[in-house]
């Protein structure tokens, strides 16, 4: 695929989710109020929500050579998404986390396997033309070196990287402060930008955030929306209330729709909120893909709210 708009370098995961009102326990099993079989992990995801809503994306990862492999890897393929840089590992998929969901709010928790950051993919591995043919690359942290390579050389294109810093609730190592610097758009979840700046305020840890590298940083905290700081704004953006399903992907999605705001030249507050309104709605269905929206389901559902969105250029 020529001509790509953007292209992920992170991890990629089979994801078993069950819904359930309770946690089993080792004594006592209970019934599962649903079940789904998905493709997940951060960047993969955030890639085919950008692919689904509109823009020309590649993945950059590993997977296995197994059943659970080629689910992982057809649930990319379907939302047509580039693979044609993956790296088949012979041996079986590890990259496959249990999601437990829970049926009154959404919530969930992660059983990974333990072998999940095994045998990561390597700078050597990489092609670098495809990576820079891109406009924008988004990165999780996982396989470290090959991220930090591949953020070097879209500093030096002269692109824009944007990173998936997840949350965290004590303070932020030295690798990742390294991968900061290279880093233009940062987005992460609750408690990061306090772990890494030791501020507690959401827009005074953003603005020292940005000393780190970034020239955008996003911090992102569920229910209470997004919060937004440049060197020249600083803003709130709510949340749209929905009926919550399953909140796994969220973020991810969150992600992927940031980008193609980004892709269509819109400014930072409409871009905010049109990636609200796309996490908005994946919350909606089980699973950290099922409910991606195609951009028309998007654009109804901010009109339904009396948002109109201005006219984009991605092509």
């Amino acid at each position: 695929m020529a001509d790509l708009q953007v292209v992920g370098l992170g991890v990629a995961t089979l994801d078993v989710l069950l819904r359930v009102r309770q946690m089993p326990t080792w004594s006592a099993g209970v019934p599962l109020g649903g079940f789904c079989l998905a493709g997940g992990g951060l960047v993969a995801t955030a890639i085919a929500a950008a692919a689904r809503l509109g823009a020309r994306a590649g993945y950059l990862g590993t997977a296995g050579n197994d059943e659970a492999a080629k689910i992982k890897i057809r649930s990319l393929a379907d939302d047509g998404v580039d693979l044609s840089r993956l790296v088949i590992r012979n041996e079986p998929e590890n990259q496959v986390v249990v999601v437990y969901v829970d049926e009154q709010n959404g919530e969930r928790v992660f059983c990974g396997l333990h072998s999940i950051g095994e045998k990561p993919l390597a700078p050597g591995e990489l092609d670098r033309d495809y990576i820079t043919s891109a406009d924008y690359l988004h990165l999780d942290g996982f396989h470290y070196e090959a991220a930090l390579q591949a953020a070097r050389w879209m500093r030096e294109a002269g692109k824009t990287v944007m990173l998936d810093a997840g949350a965290t609730c004590g303070t932020v190592g030295a690798a990742t402060r390294k991968l900061l610097e290279y880093v233009d758009v940062l987005i992460c979840g609750s408690g990061f930008a306090p772990g890494l700046t030791g501020k507690s305020d959401r827009f005074d840890a953003g603005r020292a955030a940005l000393d780190a590298g970034p020239s955008v940083v996003v911090q992102t905290e569920g229910a209470d929306g997004s919060f937004t700081t440049t060197a020249d704004d600083q803003f709130h953006t709510p949340a749209f209330k929905v009926d919550i399903i399953d909140t796994t992907g969220a973020g991810d999605v969150f992600h992927g729709a940031y980008i193609v705001g980004l892709l269509h030249g819109w400014n930072l507050r409409i871009v905010a909120q049109f990636a609200s309104a796309v996490a908005a709605l994946k919350c909606t269905r089980l699973g950290g893909r099922a409910g991606i929206p195609r951009f028309p389901e998007v654009i109804a559902f901010l009109g339904e709210r009396g948002v109109t969105m201005p006219k984009g250029v991605i092509c």
